[in-house]
């Protein structure tokens, strides 16, 4: 059900208390008085805590400076004649007794009377004696096609056209912002040169990622890595190749389904963070990161809040990647935090948006602890595919050896006997080989030459990996995963030689 359904149900129903938690004052009232008309030209007035009432001539300014004025206002109505009120900021007075005790009044009162009061506010602020006479309802970012027709009235306006391609690309990526930005950066466009072109595209980017940055919850990330830039993983990255075009018109028109998300579990430093940046280069979508900490704040309502606004703008910018980064940590020890059930909560809301989400939002979450995340995470249903990510073969180690070498020395690569470098290394992870790397330049740098065989092997020799230092932890999971509770990301892993001793 879409807002203004919604929105029109409650008006019927004679909702008395409706509460709309959005930014876009200007599109929200411009949808309720629409809808208002419609529900046989019922009056709106509209009050702020500044100017008071606006609109009727005999009530501008009533109950300026008086949030308490705005609501006996509601009382010298006649009780027959149908109205919505819009009270703008209202969140800020809902802690006052007064204010409080009244709304539970009207609350009473008003369900006998064809009037409604909703409540804009730029979030969910809500008391606990409120939850229950107030109506939530969420007012999302405009869709594609309400985006299209500001594009096409902009582009009449300035007597220029643009290619359908063209077009829907600028529609695209204009999604996740509101329609006050989708406004500022086309204008902004239309100023610099006097009409909309094809790279106005990265104009509006830099706006989504600037309204991203402003959300403190989500990091929009450049993609630059490739799936070649993974050394192994073979079985990973042929599932990850296999699903490149199922995003596509074409993809719902055969019946396939959006994929829905990934879990890659295993240890640290094996590539798991690199595998969510490449699926997003390789399948051309943005890639937001979510830092699940963010999500949890210190007012009452706020983490909800929080997690809600970062699901509406992962689904505004839909098709996209989310990658969860160590989503173990965040949801370690649920119910013991003594946070008043807050991250229950949280995490309630979320795994429930991950089982029934239908926007195109491929979720990619990491995690190195398994045993820390509740098993509803892991249910069937919540992601597509779970894969276990181990240390990498010796062949894999090869692998690894060659994409760091190719990237940092390509024109002297034949110098290296990477067969040698990933035998003398076992028991490393791919981040542990790139430290080595590093180190080894480190040793040719401060001698003033470049770095060999010989040098990457000495600073082999003194790190120690963590496969020595956290072999409890290692072993754990290994067991997990040859327990068949996940897929191994590897074709040739001695885990792979075991369950094909065990079948």
């Amino acid at each position: 059900m879409n807002f203004r359904e919604e929105f029109k149900l409650l008006l019927r129903a004679r909702y008395p208390l409706i509460y709309i938690p959005t930014y876009e004052e200007e599109r929200v009232e411009a949808a309720i008085r629409e809808e208002a008309t419609n529900q046989g030209n019922r009056p709106v007035y509209t009050w702020d805590f500044v100017d008071g009432y606006q609109g009727n001539p005999n009530d501008v300014g009533f109950g300026r400076r008086n949030p308490l004025q705005a609501l006996e206002f509601i009382e010298k109505l006649p009780a027959s004649a149908p109205a919505v009120l819009i009270l703008r900021d209202y969140h800020r007075f809902l802690d006052d007794v007064a204010i409080a005790r009244k709304l539970r009044n009207l609350s009473r009162l008003l369900k006998s009377q064809p009037k409604n009061i909703v409540l804009l506010s730029p979030r969910i602020a809500i008391p606990d004696d409120l939850t229950e006479v107030l109506t939530v309802v969420e007012f999302p970012l405009p869709a594609a096609a309400e985006i299209k027709t500001e594009v096409e009235r902009l582009l009449q306006s300035t007597g220029n056209s643009l290619s359908g391609k063209v077009l829907d690309d600028l529609v695209l990526s204009c999604q996740g912002l509101s329609m006050e930005r989708i406004r500022r950066v086309l204008a902004k466009a239309i100023a610099t040169h006097g009409e909309l072109r094809p790279e106005d595209v990265d104009l509006v980017l830099e706006e989504k990622r600037q309204t991203i940055r402003q959300t403190q919850i989500l990091d929009f990330y450049p993609a630059t890595e490739q799936i070649s830039d993974i050394g192994g993983l073979d079985n990973l990255k042929d599932w990850l190749i296999r699903r490149g075009g199922s995003f596509t018109d074409k993809a719902r028109q055969y019946g396939l389904p959006h994929p829905r998300g990934l879990m890659l579990v295993g240890i640290q430093g094996t590539g798991k963070s690199l595998t969510a940046k490449a699926i997003a280069h390789h399948w051309h979508l943005p890639l937001l990161r979510l830092d699940v900490g963010r999500l949890f704040g210190g007012l009452v309502g706020e983490s909800e809040s929080r997690t809600r606004q970062m699901i509406q703008v992962a689904e505004a910018l839909a098709p996209c990647i989310l990658w969860i980064d160590e989503i173990d940590k965040a949801f370690a020890g649920l119910g013991s935090k003594g946070d008043a059930g807050t991250a229950s909560r949280v995490f309630g809301t979320f795994i429930t948006w991950l089982a029934e989400k239908s926007s195109p939002v491929f979720v990619v979450a990491t995690a190195n602890d398994i045993q820390a995340l509740p098993p509803e995470m892991l249910r069937k249903g919540r992601f597509d595919e779970i894969f276990f990510v181990g240390l990498p073969t010796q062949e894999e180690r090869k692998a690894i050896y060659d994409v760091h070498l190719s990237r940092l020395r390509p024109h002297n690569l034949k110098s290296y006997d990477i067969d040698r470098l990933a035998y003398e290394t076992p028991d490393f992870s791919g981040a542990e080989i790139e430290q080595t790397l590093i180190e080894a330049m480190h040793i040719g740098f401060s001698q003033n030459r470049d770095f060999a065989n010989d040098d990457i092997l000495e600073a082999a020799s003194q790190i120690i990996p963590l496969a020595r230092t956290a072999v409890e932890q290692i072993q754990q999971l290994q067991e997990w995963a040859a327990a068949g509770r996940a897929r191994l990301a590897s074709k040739h892993s001695p885990l792979s030689d075991r369950l094909r001793r065990s079948t």
